[in-house]
This record gives C-alpha cells, sequence and structure tokens, in this order.
C-alpha cells in the first residue's frame, strides 16, 4: 500500500490514484511487487536533520530512502525535501509534479537495487528513471 503523509509540510502529490498505480507499475517492471511505501514531504531542514542522523551527511538532498523491502516486494519510506523538489523543478524549467515523480521514481530505483554513486551508477539510474516517467505519461494519466 502507498501511503501519502504531511511531515512538516503538506505533500502536495497530484492525482494520488495514478501515482500509486504507477509505482506499482515500476516496481513490476523490474520483476518486483510493491509492499508498504510511505511518501513523506519535508522541508529541506528536517530531510537535513535525518540526512545528518542517519547517513552522516551535512548536505541538502531531495530524498532519503530507508528500505523495508524484502526478497522482491518493495517497501520502504521515502522521504522527501518538497523545497529541494521545487527548487529542482524551477531550475529545469519544469512543473514541480514532473520533478516530483522523478524523485519518487528515484527513491523506489534505489529500493528495487539501482544505485548512484559512481558515474555508471548514475547514468543507469538516470536511465532508469526515464523509462519510469514515460511509463507515467503513456500508462497512468489521470
Amino acid at each position: 500500500m502507498v501511503v501519502f503523509v504531511d511531515g512538516d509540510v503538506p505533500c502536495r502529490v497530484e492525482g494520488r490514484r495514478s501515482v500509486k498505480s504507477w509505482l506499482r507499475a515500476v516496481a513490476e517492471h523490474h520483476g518486483c511487487t510493491l509492499g508498504d511505501l510511505s511518501i513523506v514531504s519535508c522541508s529541506d531542514e528536517e530531510l537535513l536533520t535525518y540526512n545528518r542522523k542517519y547517513l552522516d551527511h551535512d548536505t541538502y538532498t531531495d530524498i532519503i530512502t530507508f528500505d523495508h523491502s524484502e526478497a522482491t516486494q518493495l517497501s520502504g519510506d521515502l522521504l522527501i525535501s518538497f523545497e529541494r523538489v521545487l527548487e529542482n523543478a524551477e531550475n529545469q524549467g519544469i512543473v514541480f509534479q514532473e520533478e516530483l515523480r522523478r524523485v519518487m521514481a528515484h527513491g523506489l530505483l534505489h529500493l528495487a537495487g539501482f544505485k548512484d554513486k559512481t558515474p555508471a551508477d548514475a547514468a543507469a539510474m538516470r536511465q532508469a528513471e526515464d523509462h519510469a516517467l514515460a511509463l507515467f505519461h503513456v500508462e497512468h494519466r489521470a
């Protein structure tokens, strides 16, 4: 089950039914099923607190993924800085909801085993994100 959780900022995800269906489709595309997934909206400062506490990083980020998956059932918590997503969207000249879907896909792909620390891994992650976004536009438009 996918749930949207207000953290310290409102969780403004549009077309939630379509987003849930799309996330299930992304998981299935990678040979997995979707278990319990929480999408939690945070401010930059709230996510920075988690980044420092759990990852020992002192930087802003758009998402932190906590993995609770078992075998091929993807479960976890996606903590997303809605401030960072908005800034990224503005910098890229795209709408907020599009960038938010990219970040949600990014977190789900981490649960599916994708990494992004090396240039090769980052390129594979970006390709998988692009494919996930294409799935939303083709199959899951609200």
